[in-house]
C-alpha cells in the first residue's frame, strides 16, 4: 500500500507541476535568429596599426564594445561571442536596417580625452587632446589612493606631449569619451605631469573605475574588423521554421508515445511519462541556463529524444526476454533493468564523449548542438533509466503488475522452466 501511495503521489505531483508551469516556461525560452528572425555577422579581427599584436584581451574587449554598439542601436538582446583567436560573431534580432548595422559595427571604438574649446557650451568638450593610440598598451589599471578610494593609473607614450597638455589644462577638466559617449564626470588636471604617468580619480566606485580602465585599454588596442560571413533571417521565415518544427515534433512524439503504449502496455505508459518528464526538464534547463534555442539545437533535442526512446525500448525488450525464459515478473524486471542499464549507459557515454569533442573543437552552431545533446543525454539517464526503472519496480512490488500480458508477452511465448 505504501509503495502504491508513493507512486501515485509522485506521478500526480509531477503531472501537476508540469501542467501548471509548461506554458510559462515555453514563453521564456529564448529563440535564435533562425527561429525568431534577425541578422548575424562573423568578423575577422586584426590590429589597426601595422606591426601591432592581437591578444585575447583585445579581442574580448572589442567584442564588449560591439555589444555596447548593438545595444545603442536599439536591437533586442544582442549576442556577441569570440571564436578562436581572431574572430567575433555578432547575432542581433529585430534588425530593420542591415546596412546601418554593418557600418556601425565594423568601426573601431574611438577613445578620446577632450578639453573645452573656445565657444563650447557648458558641459561640452569638443577639443581632442589624446586618442587611444597615445596610451601605452594595457597600461590602464585600477589602484587605491591614500584614503583607499579607487583610482585609475595610466601611461602615455609621448611624455612631452602629455606634459604640455597637463600644463595648459592645469586646474581644468579633461573629459573621457568612447565614440561620442561621455564615460564619467570629467576629472580635473591637478598637476603638471612630466613622466607620462597619471592617476584619474573622481569618486568612482570600484566597478566604475574598472570599466574606465578597461575602456582606456581597449582604446589603446583598436582592432580592424573585416566581415567574413553574414546571414539574414526574416521574422516571417523564422516563425514559419519554428511553427513547422514544433508541429513535426508534436506529431512525431505522439506517434512514439502511442507506439510504446501499444507495444509494452503499462510499462510503455510509464516510459512515455518518463519521456514527457525528460522533455519538461530540458525546457526548464533552457530557461534557467538562458540557452538560446536554434534549429541545430532542435536537431539535438530530437536526437536526444530518439536515444531516450531507444533506452526505454531496450529496457522493455530485455524484461520481455527474461519473462519468455520463464522467470517471475519481479525477477524479469530486475534482470531486465540490470542488463539494459549497462547497454544504454555504454551508448550514452560514448555519445557524450563525441559531443564533448564537438563542443571543444567546434564553433557556433556546432557547439550549441553538442551542448544541448550532452544535456539531453544526462537528463535521459536520470529520467529514462533511474526514474523509469524506479516507477516500474514500485508497481511490480506493489502488485499492480502481476501478469506477463501486462508487459505485452503472450502466455504461449513463455518457456517452461
Amino acid at each position: 500500500m505504501k509503495r502504491m501511495l508513493s507512486f501515485i503521489i509522485t506521478v500526480v505531483v509531477l503531472t501537476g507541476v508540469m501542467g501548471f508551469t509548461t506554458p510559462g516556461l515555453l514563453d521564456k525560452v529564448r529563440l535564435g535568429l533562425d527561429l525568431k528572425g534577425g541578422f548575424e555577422i562573423l568578423y575577422h579581427a586584426e590590429p589597426m596599426d601595422t606591426g601591432g599584436t592581437l591578444t585575447r584581451a583585445s579581442l574580448q574587449k572589442t567584442a564588449e564594445s560591439l555589444e555596447k554598439r548593438a545595444n545603442a542601436l536599439g536591437t533586442s538582446e544582442p549576442e556577441v561571442t569570440t571564436e578562436g583567436t581572431d574572430r567575433i560573431r555578432l547575432k542581433i534580432a529585430g534588425v530593420t536596417d542591415e546596412a546601418e548595422v554593418r557600418k556601425k559595427m565594423k568601426e573601431p571604438a574611438v577613445l578620446t580625452f577632450r578639453s573645452v574649446a573656445d565657444g563650447d557650451a557648458p558641459g561640452v568638450f569638443s577639443k581632442i587632446e589624446l586618442v587611444g593610440s597615445d596610451f601605452v598598451e594595457g597600461a590602464a589599471d585600477v589602484q587605491r589612493d591614500n584614503l583607499n578610494r579607487p583610482e585609475i593609473s595610466i601611461s602615455i607614450k609621448d611624455k612631452d606631449k602629455f606634459a604640455e597638455i597637463t600644463e595648459r589644462l592645469l586646474g581644468k577638466q579633461l573629459a573621457i569619451y568612447l565614440d561620442e559617449t561621455l564615460l564619467s564626470d570629467p576629472p580635473y588636471v591637478r598637476a603638471v605631469l612630466t613622466d607620462g604617468k597619471a592617476s584619474i580619480s573622481g569618486g568612482y566606485t570600484l566597478d566604475e573605475a574598472r570599466e574606465i580602465a578597461d575602456t582606456i585599454n581597449l582604446g589603446a588596442l583598436p582592432l580592424k574588423l573585416t566581415e567574413k560571413y553574414s546571414q539574414s533571417v526574416g521574422a516571417t521565415l523564422g516563425k514559419q521554421s519554428l511553427d513547422q518544427t514544433v508541429k513535426a515534433g508534436i506529431v512525431g512524439s505522439l506517434i512514439i508515445l502511442v507506439f510504446m503504449m501499444f507495444m509494452y502496455r503499462l510499462p510503455g505508459v510509464l516510459a512515455s511519462f518518463a519521456l514527457i518528464l525528460h522533455t519538461w526538464l530540458l525546457i526548464l534547463v533552457f530557461v534557467i541556463a538562458d540557452f538560446t534555442l536554434t534549429l541545430p539545437g532542435i536537431a539535438a533535442f530530437i536526437l536526444g529524444i530518439g536515444m531516450a526512446v531507444d533506452a526505454n525500448i531496450i529496457t522493455n525488450e530485455r524484461i520481455r526476454e527474461e519473462m519468455r525464459s520463464g522467470k517471475s515478473i519481479l525477477s524479469s524486471v530486475k534482470a531486465g533493468n540490470k542488463t539494459s542499464f549497462r547497454t544504454v549507459m555504454d551508448a550514452n557515454v560514448t555519445t557524450i564523449i563525441v559531443a564533448a569533442v564537438m563542443f571543444a573543437f567546434g564553433t557556433g552552431a556546432v557547439k550549441g548542438f553538442a551542448l544541448i545533446l550532452i544535456v539531453e543525454i544526462v537528463l535521459s539517464i536520470v529520467t529514462n533509466l533511474y526514474f523509469a526503472h524506479w516507477l516500474l519496480t514500485v508497481l511490480v512490488k506493489a502488485g499492480a503488475l502481476k501478469k506477463p500480458k501486462q508487459f505485452g508477452v503472450k502466455e504461449s511465448d513463455i518457456s517452461a522452466l
